[in-house]
């Protein structure tokens, strides 16, 4: 990340102006965790603006590509609590989000106690979130979507901040209970983890196979990301960019008559709303992230894939003709004109 250089804008604040402190912070974080994750550049970025917007992620990618790494490296560079869920078809909604006990105290008597599960912390890894049960996958969901949990009636509050990161495999189907359509849209990303490349793949063995491994040292804590995520909100979106965000998710949609003929022939649902404000959101956090008050059409186009490529269904014949998502996203961004008759952006 280059070093960041803001300019005074109708959108800066006090608030901004103290987030311009941390930001060089988040420089070093990204630096911390290279030291620890070989390559995948991209998908760390895609970490940080998810965890500035107060987004879940979604990953998927073969196992063995330190997914579990990257959550735990993150959390242990911002200084966050950390916890790791092994999603089986066994289960229960109790292991995830806790449950009451009976306990006795020091006068003989019994009371419930409500024993916290591993939710309860700042950065929760789901692994193979696709394996618990429908009724398991809900209890998590809902946690993700409340930022609270109930049990007996009482509610329990979340910690500060909550970011919930689910990996699925995409090759094991076998023995698997797919996420609704639903659920799957209250992730805010879904980022594909790729293999490494020949070089990283060398740099991996020569860290890890040695006596040395690294270790990595807080460098932000919870009050400094609060800041951040505080900061991303008075991001300004320049009118043309709005309008052209709000044309780019209609054309995902197969019943709009702007949709291309190959969106209508094997699209079943584009995105929605939810979409949309995933997609200005993290695009504030992009344009932030990069020393500017304003966001960008570029922001718009760099984040459609992993915005969402998890918001757009195929219907049969996408399915049977192997039409990849990412691809019909980036036919849809080449056949959507930017409308330069407007505005142009806020430097």
């Amino acid at each position: 990340m280059k070093k960041t250089a803001f300019k005074e804008s109708k959108g800066s604040t006090e608030l901004t102006k103290k987030m311009i402190q941390n930001l060089e912070g988040l420089k070093k974080v990204r630096e911390e965790i290279s030291r620890v994750i070989v390559g995948q550049e991209g998908v760390v970025e895609l970490a940080l603006i998810a965890l500035l917007c107060e987004g879940h992620v979604l990953l998927e990618g073969v196992p063995g590509l330190g997914k579990t790494l990257l959550v735990k490296t993150l959390a242990d560079t911002l200084d966050l609590k950390f916890s790791r869920v092994q999603f089986t078809p066994d289960l229960m909604p109790a292991d995830i989000i806790g449950t009451s006990m009976v306990m006795q105290d020091q006068s003989k008597n019994f009371n419930l106690s409500f024993e916290p599960g591993p939710v309860f912390a700042n950065l929760m890894l789901g692994d193979e979130i696709n394996r618990a049960s429908p009724k398991t996958q809900s209890a998590l969901l809902e946690a993700m979507q409340e930022r609270t949990v109930t049990v007996r009636g009482e509610r329990h509050e979340l910690p500060k901040p909550f970011l919930v990161l689910a990996t699925q495999n995409p090759l094991e189907m076998e023995g698997t209970y797919p996420l609704p359509e639903a659920q799957v849209d209250r992730f805010f990303f879904k980022i594909l983890v790729n293999q490494p490349s020949e070089s990283e793949l060398e740099t991996i063995i020569e860290r890890t196979v040695g006596v040395n491994t690294p270790v990595v040292e807080p460098i932000l804590g919870a009050a400094e990301l609060k800041t951040m995520q505080l900061a991303v909100r008075e991001v300004v979106v320049p009118p043309h960019v709005t309008n052209y965000t709000a044309r780019l998710i209609l054309a995902t949609q197969p019943d709009q008559d702007s949709a291309s003929a190959r969106v209508k022939q094997f699209v079943k649902y584009g995105a929605g709303p939810r979409g949309a404000q995933s997609l200005i959101l993290a695009a504030k956090a992009r344009a932030l992230m990069s020393g500017r008050y304003n966001v960008s059409l570029e922001d718009i186009q760099k984040l459609v894939q992993p915005s969402l490529r998890h918001r757009v269904a195929l219907n049969f014949d996408g399915l049977s003709e192997g039409i990849v998502i990412d691809v019909l996203l980036n036919e849809i961004i080449s056949g959507l004109p930017t409308d330069k008759t407007r505005p142009e952006e806020i430097s």
